[in-house]
């Protein structure tokens, strides 16, 4: 081994130099031997040189580095270590805990290998980035030390293998990116089973290699978890289960139908020609004659009669309908609901109680079709309503026949004392050619102020209902007020305080 040694270093030893040759090619030999262990070649994190320190942020992306470096500070929180070579993350890729790490990225390394002890030293981890790597399986319990993980990144690898105790452990976990794998297995126990994840509301298994889904599992699972469950550009086989899966999701309005609607696609079963591809939507057509789906909104009244169509798109179908609650309508327990002989549903007298989803089940020899309606029922009669509208409208008619009136009274009512030859104009000479109306009497003839009182005008507060007592001269619109409207209120007026002289406020109006 020494002599080895000596020919590998091109040093030759004499007797005399024995000594310091054996010393020599000891330090060789242990500097070979640390090449070897696992984890070394790891440098110690230089900020100036090899990564980028800002406050608790430590960025080493596109380094070249081949493993993580060493001497991490403890107060790190987020570590990128993205676009690197680092393939292997080993057990011991930190020597010391790093309690506050919550951020992760170890995405583009090419990184192949996950040991089973990798998180122990960062489990409060939070946001993990593992995609654009060459991960191939996901081992039993793998994760199990991230029990504060909310975010995991696994699209974009090779993963065709996920065990089913792979993420056990990882109670916090809220969104999980599975596409762009080769996954062949819908993993159906992170969403159905007892011991599924609580918290998942994301779920991205597309573009992958699955043929089949649990349709009837799928169906049952709450709205939100079905609304972040993504599963397009698989190469999934045609079925009228299928379409009526999305088809539901699609009219509920969820994310996952919504969002990639074209991108969901099937293979025709046989006879169709092999490898006959087509949008799982299009199956309600000539490709299987699944069932269609559509959805209508009505609105009524209380005490109305209401007709709901079935409205398919084939003749001579017979006709099912569910009311709210999937009650089936049948004679003698619905009384308020029945089929009509056209296949229409009629509710008559309309209750409050009637609000909800109607479905209609339209089936025939060749055909079927499936058909939604929305009703919303107010929650007065339609009478009220037109009554209120009445009210407001002859209370505005009343009010501008009694200012005819009055007007009439002020400038057409004949002067008995016109031609009496001792009825003189004083002063400014008043008449109602002069002055059509004047708010103050500024006469100081008694005798005629007497005759002033015979023509003023007071108008009863009573009789102008909803007015206050005043009118808007200058002819201003009405403001409608809807919450009034709905309530049958009325109207509200605009504000009148800056009328100067109104001719029905409670000063008297002299001619």
């Amino acid at each position: 081994m020494l002599q080895t040694l000596h020919q590998t270093a091109g040093v030759g030893c004499g007797m005399s130099e024995t000594l310091a040759c054996l010393r020599w090619s000891v330090l060789l030999g242990l500097s070979v031997a640390l090449l070897w262990i696992p984890g070394a070649a790891g440098s110690a994190l230089n900020c100036h040189k090899t990564c980028i320190c800002a406050s608790n942020i430590v960025s080493c992306s596109k380094m070249n580095l081949t493993a993580v470096p060493t001497e991490l500070p403890p107060y790190t929180v987020v570590l990128d270590l993205s676009y690197n070579e680092i393939t292997r993350l080993r057990a011991e890729w930190t020597h010391d805990k790093l309690d506050k790490l919550q951020n992760l990225l170890l995405s583009h390394n090419g990184l192949h290998f996950l040991s089973s002890e990798a998180f122990l030293n960062a489990k409060q981890l939070r946001y993990l980035d593992l995609s654009s790597n060459k991960l191939r399986l996901l081992d039993e319990y793998i994760f199990e030390p991230l029990a504060h993980l909310e975010v995991l990144l696994l699209y974009n690898n090779h993963i065709s293998q996920i065990d089913r105790l792979a993420f056990t452990g990882v109670n916090s976990l809220q969104k999980l990116y599975l596409s762009q794998n080769l996954v062949s297995r819908f993993p159906l126990e992170l969403v159905a089973d007892k011991s599924r994840l609580e918290k998942l509301i994301l779920l991205d298994v597309s573009s992958n290699r699955i043929k089949a889904l649990p349709v009837a599992e799928l169906q049952a699972l709450p709205a939100w978890i079905k609304n972040g469950l993504y599963f397009h550009n698989n190469p999934l086989v045609c079925g009228c289960d299928l379409y009526s899966l999305l088809a539901h999701w699609y009219i509920r309005k969820l994310n996952s139908a919504r969002d990639f609607r074209d991108d969901y696609q099937c293979y025709l079963p046989a006879p169709a020609p092999a490898k006959t591809l087509v949008g799982v939507f299009e199956l309600s057509s000539d490709y299987m004659n699944c069932s269609t789906f559509k959805q209508t909104d009505e609105e009524a009244f209380l005490e109305q009669t209401l007709t709901l169509s079935c409205d398919t798109k084939h003749k001579d179908m017979s006709k099912t309908w569910l009311m709210p609650g999937n009650v089936v309508v049948s004679a003698g327990i619905n009384q308020t609901a029945r089929v009509l002989p056209d296949g229409r549903l009629q509710i008559s007298p309309v209750r409050s109680e009637d609000s909800g989803n109607y479905t209609c089940f339209a089936v025939s020899e060749a055909h079927n079709e499936t058909l939604y309606v929305v009703l919303k029922v107010h929650n007065f009669t339609m009478n009220a309503g037109g009554d209120s509208l009445n009210t407001a409208y002859t209370t505005l008619v009343g009010c501008l026949a009694s200012a005819v009136l009055v007007l009439i009274y002020l400038y057409l009512t004949p002067c008995r004392c016109f031609c009496c030859p001792d009825r003189g104009k004083k002063g400014g000479d008043d008449s109602i050619h002069s002055s059509m109306i004047s708010v103050t009497p500024t006469h100081d003839d008694p005798a005629l102020k007497a005759e002033l009182d015979r023509h003023v005008a007071f108008i009863d507060s009573k009789d102008l209902r909803g007015q206050n007592g005043k009118l808007n001269p200058n002819g201003d619109e009405e403001e409608p007020d809807e919450e009034a409207g709905m309530l049958g209120k009325g109207r509200r007026r605009r504000s009148v305080a800056e009328s100067i002289s109104s001719v029905f406020s409670d000063t008297p109006m002299v001619v």
